[in-house]
């Protein structure tokens, strides 16, 4: 069974998130390790981030990840707000490895009108400049950047956009995280199997499959091209079960760890993460549904 699992909460402390994910019997998680939406990160002392990577070690976790905050815009065109999203991107990277977490993901942010090409420089400078750090150098960190939903001016919604801020920068240590809700809300349909199938070649002809190394896997509350990023749960938005069947078993994805965004509010009288968890385990063990009788 490949990896499977969903964002988590740290409430009551990082620590107690590793349990949260075993409840549901993942094998991935994902979490944040401060207040998402606040730049103060308070200090993971050393005790803390011990426990945490020998808690870990010992688990059925096999991918972690860290989410950045979101506050972070790493294609502002605002000196100060650049220069604090590229020093808290630093951080992020630093607090992921004290908890012996190799992966971060982040949103890459807005060029605020000033046009797609300026931004995507100073996104490029930002993740140059990581690399120069010693939480870069002297770790083994990864950093994938998310496809966004498209909506304002957001950078990041196709995969020529993401091709250029990733030109020349080491594949082994930068990659992207495909959201499948961003995706299909970004105007590649993800409906249908062709529909899946014509993103993976686009992906494929602009950045490569290698660097493809992480799914967020989300139904999508909007249409395809609304550039509306709001997630639902599985099979109950616009990409659907068939289209959710078709990303799971598209052999381009087949080996790649899945972490899901969808609702946590219960459905069906179901929890939402027992709900969508227990769908796609299904989906992984059948066969596509485009592919039954």
């Amino acid at each position: 069974m490949r990896s499977l699992g969903c964002h988590v909460s740290i409430s009551g402390g990082v620590d107690k998130a590793l349990a949260r994910a075993e409840e549901l019997d993942c094998t991935a998680v994902q979490i944040f390790t401060h207040a998402p939406s606040a730049w103060a990160m308070k200090p993971l002392s050393a005790s803390t981030a011990r426990a945490f990577r020998e808690e870990l070690f010992s688990s059925a976790i096999e991918v972690a990840v860290v989410h950045t905050m979101y506050l972070l815009n790493l294609a502002s065109p605002e000196p100060g707000l650049l220069a604090r999203s590229a020093v808290a991107l630093e951080t992020e990277c630093a607090r992921a490895v004290s908890l012996g977490i190799p992966s971060v993901v982040t949103h890459l942010g807005s060029h605020r009108g000033d046009g797609i090409g300026r931004g995507i420089d100073r996104v490029r400078s930002v993740l140059e400049a990581l690399q120069e750090t010693s939480a870069w150098q002297d770790t083994a960190c990864r950093l994938l950047v998310e496809n966004t939903a498209g909506a304002g001016t957001a950078i990041g919604s196709t995969w020529e956009e993401l091709s250029m801020i990733l030109a020349g920068l080491p594949q082994d240590r930068f990659g992207i995280c495909l959201d499948t809700c961003h995706a299909h809300a970004a105007g590649y349909d993800l409906s249908t199997p062709d529909g899946v199938e014509t993103m993976i070649a686009g992906i494929d002809r602009s950045l490569g499959l290698q660097r493809i190394m992480l799914v967020h896997l989300n139904d999508s509350k909007y249409p395809s091209g609304s550039r509306r990023d709001r997630h639902e749960h599985i099979g109950k938005g616009k990409i659907g079960l068939t289209g959710m069947s078709a990303l799971i078993h598209h052999p381009a994805l087949a080996d790649l760890p899945l972490i899901l965004e969808t609702p946590k509010e219960a459905i069906d009288g179901t929890d939402g993460d027992v709900r969508n968890l227990t769908l796609v385990r299904g989906l992984i063990s059948s066969l596509p549904l485009s592919a039954r009788p």
